[in-house]
């Protein structure tokens, strides 16, 4: 378990397809996004990758349930959804799970 994590957490599964849009706009727009949820009252943290086709996956992690709807209910991160609709994504799926138990390797290294 992460330093200073709760035995059981929640995590939001978000799969991506991009579109061509503007690269530089995006990216301007994702940074926000991090910014803004690392703000966010039970955030743990978040992993993100992204194929040079455009398919991507971020896990941000949260204490709780009550944490991420009010992530989701965001003002800024409501618009930046309807930008991903409109603009910046083909497609996406969102999923939440709550982990119960982990295992790692290596990470007293990291």
């Amino acid at each position: 378990m992460l330093s200073g994590w709760p035995k059981e957490y929640f995590m939001v599964i978000f799969t991506s397809q991009r579109t061509e849009s503007e690269p530089s706009h995006y990216a301007l727009m994702a940074e926000r996004m991090i910014e803004l949820a690392q703000q966010q009252q039970g955030f743990l943290g978040m992993e993100s990758v992204r194929e040079d086709a455009g398919l991507g996956i971020t896990i941000s992690y949260w204490r709780g349930r009550a944490s991420i709807e009010a992530w989701r209910r965001n003002t800024e991160h409501q618009h930046a959804q309807r930008l991903g609709r409109q603009e910046f994504y083909s497609w996406f799926q969102t999923r939440i799970g709550k982990v119960t138990e982990e295992r790692s390797f290596g990470l007293d290294n990291i």
